[in-house]
């Protein structure tokens, strides 16, 4: 005959059942990332098994996932000529080639850098001065309302500040008498 377990004991063989789902998914996506040739990493191996990366360093998952990132380590140190990784005259190929972009980014940039100053320049020129000494003149009164108008809101607000704080002074000392009173009212013998 069974014997009645207790919620407790019910939860606890729940919690256990989770665990092993878990570290077996964790184990699984271990091979399979082995086997596709992935690389294998905690981080990796954490989000593919959608399990916490608490998980994969703990006691028991942590080794597995150690042992096959170091079969991958060893495997590339074995082969580095399968064609997989690239050749010292492929990379310096590729960096001549990446630099002869850059120069020519860079002179690119510099063209299209001096066309647009010609460009400002022409438009500065043709407009009429009168123009441009009105707009100055209204931009530095804007400049000039903007500046009163925040010393006026930087002085308000120091002033509810202070209101703020003689409020939550009275209030602290109202609460205080309140509870003076409540003293009083207590241990005042009853009639």
């Amino acid at each position: 005959m069974n014997a009645k377990r207790t919620p407790a004991e019910v939860l606890a063989e729940s919690r256990r059942r989770d665990s092993r789902l878990k570290r077996a998914k964790v184990l699984e996506t271990v091979e399979e990332m082995t086997g596709r040739g992935d690389p294998v990493t905690f981080a990796a191996v954490a989000k593919a098994a959608r399990v916490s990366n608490w998980l994969v360093y703990a006691e028991g998952v942590r080794e597995h996932i150690e042992a096959a990132r170091g079969q991958q380590a060893a495997r590339d140190r074995r082969s580095p000529s399968t064609g997989t990784g690239a050749s010292t005259t492929g990379l310096k190929t590729d960096l001549a080639l990446a630099r002869q972009e850059i120069t020519s980014l860079r002179t690119e940039r510099d063209k299209l850098t001096d066309a647009l100053r010609r460009q400002l320049g022409q438009q500065l020129d043709q407009a009429p001065s009168q123009d441009l000494i009105t707009r100055i003149s209204e931009l530095t009164k804007q400049n000039q309302q903007l500046i009163t108008e925040r010393d006026t809101l930087e002085r308000t607000n120091t002033a509810l500040e202070g209101q703020l704080a003689e409020a939550e002074e009275d209030l602290a000392a109202a609460r205080t008498s309140l509870r003076q009173m409540m003293r009083t009212g207590n241990s005042a013998p009853a009639t």
